[in-house]
């Protein structure tokens, strides 16, 4: 899936919601972003393994894409914070049903690692 995906107004409405959160780090950064406004040096520590520069290229991705809103303070040194848009509030509840699936995926596979026999649903 590409970006362009998420302008392309002949595609289906989930790729194109999709795409603009579609990477390693970007739904991290909007569940952590959740939880209110952030500096990126905040972001960083919360993400091990995050690089500065991708997380710089993500959070611009998420702002182009309105995601987030990034605010600076004219203060020595600069001050930047990123908060969520009310579009990310959106998409993050439209979000819950799917992370409640792959909580329950989750789940069910340490419940087969530790042996435990699931019954099949009814």
């Amino acid at each position: 899936m590409t970006r362009s995906q998420a302008v392309n107004p002949n595609v289906c409405g989930v790729t194109a919601a999709i795409a603009v959160i579609d990477g390693k780090w970007k739904t991290s950064l909007l569940w952590l972003l959740e939880a209110g406004p952030h500096r990126p040096a905040e972001l960083r520590r919360r993400l091990p393994g995050l690089s500065e520069k991708v997380l710089t290229q993500a959070l611009r991705e998420m702002e182009s894409d309105g995601l987030v809103h990034r605010e600076v303070h004219d203060v020595l040194p600069l001050k930047t914070v990123y908060s969520l848009t009310d579009f990310a509030r959106r998409l993050s509840e439209a979000l819950g049903p799917v992370s409640d699936l792959g909580h329950e995926r989750l789940d069910r596979m340490a419940a087969e690692q530790a042996g435990e026999v699931e019954l099949p649903a009814s």
